[in-house]
């Protein structure tokens, strides 16, 4: 543990007070979602709780996963996950919902005194400065969500970490077509509240709740207000940062944050997979002619060739910017290539592995389960004869249960 503090839940272990009138138990097949998606986030750098264990626990487990009057027994599990804190945004709102304004500030000074000992100072300074960093925090967060197209899917204030961790992974989902519009979770499906593109904004939202609910500790919200500013300006510079280091830039200016926009307007137009194409970018030579490049790099990219030639003027045209901008540069290609590689990653946890891997463990078979976790612990390696884990989506995934589309259902 290095000295550190963790502490750890089971969950699916039973009845708990946080369970309700519910059995507190939980599914093999949600049970492994969470245990290799908070590996595989772990490991491409992204603030995360971790998974300790999963076990099966031979027991059926009654669950209706996609709400649709359809119930059924499916194998049980428990999963010990662990965090230094499991804190929420939710946590502060409810002392606040009961006018408990003395039970709100010691929970405020327990979380402070514990999980954020470098804050100095007293009274509305420190809750000011806490605030502040909790926003900082979480912009650095959604900043490394939209690097690596996770999609959370329940973005509500009881699933934001205090700490700025990824926490309780559900109906998640990686993009593969890339979509800003996208969101995996059934029950989201109408007004797609928690779709990928407006995970930052969600994440602001959320923090005004959260602000909302300190409020009574302090006399004046301009703290408050300077903290929600924090977020922006934060998120603001981490995603330009993603731009520079996915396109493989030493800095990002205006013009590369435009032409990033540019680019992300093309990938969805065309259904390119967001994975596949940063990933094959770092090969691009600024030097050859563009449209050839095209054909050769990324042509696994593309899910419908219809799309790929109604979008290849645009694509091309892109490219001839892009290359002008990396000659500019002048990096050493293999520094740029090498950074490019630490930055976009070849593996993702996609949704149809996840599954394939369900699946089998549900027969009872969990080498896949064993396999996939080795694969996402070095996402950003080549391992040569994995490559099916780096492949596109299938058709057949495309509208497959547990693939496409998930539900809460635990």
């Amino acid at each position: 543990t290095h000295g550190r503090r963790w502490e750890l839940q089971l969950k699916g272990a039973g009845p708990t007070p946080y369970s309700r009138s519910a059995d507190g138990r939980a599914v093999l097949r949600s049970s492994i979602r969470e245990f290799l998606c908070s590996e595989a986030m772990h490991h491409l750098g992204v603030p995360t709780t971790r998974a300790l264990s999963l076990v099966a626990t031979g027991e059926p487990v009654v669950r209706d996963m996609f709400y649709d009057g359809h119930p059924k027994e499916e194998p049980g599990a428990i999963v010990c996950r662990v965090s230094p804190s499991f804190i929420r945004f939710g946590n502060f709102e409810l002392p606040y919902s009961r006018n408990d304004v003395e039970g709100l500030r010691k929970l405020a000074d327990f979380c402070i005194a514990r999980d954020f000992p470098e804050l100095q100072g007293e009274g509305e300074s420190l809750y000011g400065d806490w605030f502040a960093t909790i926003a900082e925090r979480t912009a650095v967060l959604m900043a490394h969500w939209m690097r690596v197209g996770f999609v959370h899917g329940v973005m509500n204030t009881d699933n934001l970490s205090i700490l700025g961790l990824t926490i309780d992974y559900g109906p998640y989902g990686w993009i593969d077509a890339f979509d800003p519009d996208w969101t995996p979770n059934t029950t989201d499906a109408g007004g797609r509240r928690y779709r990928f593109g407006w995970q930052p904004k969600i994440a602001y939202w959320n923090l005004t709740r959260l602000a909302h609910a300190l409020s009574p500790l302090f006399n004046d919200v301009l703290p408050l207000e300077e903290g929600l500013q924090r977020y922006m300006d934060r998120f603001v510079e981490a995603d330009r940062d993603n731009a520079a280091s996915k396109l493989g830039l030493l800095e990002a200016r205006d013009a590369d944050v435009e032409s990033m926009q540019t680019l992300n307007a093309l990938l969805q137009i065309g259904e390119v997979d967001m994975t596949l194409f940063f990933r094959a970018l770092s090969r691009f030579d600024a030097a050859a002619p563009a449209t050839a490049q095209i054909d050769f790099l990324f042509a696994e990219a593309f899910y419908d060739d219809e799309k790929r030639a109604q979008v290849l003027p645009g694509f091309v045209e892109w490219f001839q910017g892009y290359a002008a901008r990396l000659l500019e540069d002048a990096r050493p290609v293999e520094e740029r290539r090498a950074s490019m590689d630490r930055a976009n990653p070849k593996y993702v946890l996609r949704n149809y592995l996840a599954q394939e891997a369900i699946d089998l463990a549900e027969q009872g078979d969990d080498t896949r389960v064993i396999e996939l976790l080795d694969v996402m612990r070095r996402p950003y390696d080549e391992q040569p004869g994995r490559e099916r884990f780096a492949a596109k989506r299938p058709d057949w995934a495309k509208s497959k249960a547990g693939c496409s589309m998930l539900s809460c259902s635990s």
